[in-house]
């Protein structure tokens, strides 16, 4: 527009209209720009801890789960083996690790809820330390009995260990665990001596039941069930308030008797705290969206999870709920931490 054979008042009006309408247009842009430039980067490759070495229940999930977001999220994401102390090394090293998300833990109750109530000193505080970014599944503890035990059901094997003094060995993959304390109620509930020996993780228990050298042992039922189906294991009662779909012949403890025992564990994914939101918004969308498969849920419960996505939000809510759940109990144990 030529401005010449405006009014000088009205031609400068309007450049000044023109001039401030760029000026917006261009501030927006760079806003833009700069929010861009804000939003977290994902990192290269995205490793997912776990607390227990290859061959677990844990680590079999984490697998299935690592390969899912590798092509959800279009990066590697590489499982990362960090057995010890029932999960606490690799809670550790989560709570050392830059606040970038390249560094994931994968955990059950345990390290989070649990184990944290049971050691004067974790090396890390879940409130504190970690961040929640989604949860994936609901899981029960089991009682197995191993193949070379004479004995088909818990009743037949609560006698056998009566007939052999009273005095059992029951394995748990780690200690100061909910297991160790699940022995310990099912022994005062009997009146039996049953002493939990823990090991560094599902498969060196398991192997070790195989071999004979322990006669029962407890673990989730991922560490259990494809050997409960081949007939080399059995297991006998799981925790919950109802009977498994997969185990409709198992009893629960409540049926024994076993009462306060109904809570269900959990698994969830957490992250250092500081971790951007954005990035932890990506990893549990994209775990919403795997979860929401057919085939995956599948392939998950017939390892015998029950699979739950939950949020941020509703993980944190969860990890809350069961740990004062758990100090209860711990309370009431007299337990000391060691």
């Amino acid at each position: 527009m030529d401005f010449l054979f405006l009014h000088p008042s009205i031609a400068m009006n309007l450049h000044f209209q023109i001039t401030r309408g760029r000026l917006l247009r261009g501030l927006a842009l760079s806003l833009s720009l700069l929010c861009a430039q804000a939003m977290a980067e994902m990192p290269r490759t995205l490793q997912l801890l776990v607390g227990f070495p290859p061959g677990g229940g844990s680590d079999a999930v984490a697998r299935v789960l690592a390969g899912q977001l590798t092509e959800e999220l279009g990066l590697p994401v590489v499982v990362v083996n960090k057995p010890g102390a029932g999960g606490q090394l690799a809670a550790q090293a989560l709570k050392a690790a830059p606040a970038d998300g390249s560094q994931m833990y994968l955990s059950h109750d345990h390290a989070i809820s649990i184990l944290p109530q049971l050691v004067k000193d974790a090396g890390y505080d879940p409130a504190r330390d970690f961040v929640p970014v989604a949860g994936f599944a609901s899981f029960v503890n089991v009682l197995a009995l191993s193949g070379s035990t004479p004995v088909r059901n818990v009743t037949e094997y609560l006698a056998w260990v009566r007939k052999q003094g009273g005095k059992s060995a029951i394995g748990i993959p780690a200690p100061a665990s909910t297991l160790e304390f699940l022995v310990q109620l099912l022994a005062q509930h009997q009146g039996l001596d049953l002493v939990a020996v823990p090991y560094k993780g599902g498969a060196p228990l398991i192997n070790d039941m195989l071999g004979g050298q322990v006669s029962a042992g407890m673990a989730s039922v991922p560490d259990f069930i494809e050997l409960h189906r081949a007939g080399r294991l059995r297991m006998v009662a799981v925790m919950g308030k109802d009977r498994q779909s997969l185990l409709p012949d198992v009893p629960t403890f409540r049926e024994l008797g076993l009462s306060g025992l109904e809570d269900m564990p959990y698994y969830g994914i957490f992250a250092p705290t500081g971790t951007p939101r954005d990035v932890i918004e990506r990893v549990s969308g994209a775990l919403a969206r795997i979860l929401a498969r057919p085939a995956i849920q599948k392939q998950l419960e017939q390892t015998g999870l029950q699979v739950e996505y939950m949020t941020p939000q509703q993980l944190g809510a969860r990890e809350r709920t069961y740990t004062q759940a758990w100090s209860r109990i711990i309370a009431r144990s007299g337990w000391r931490p060691q």
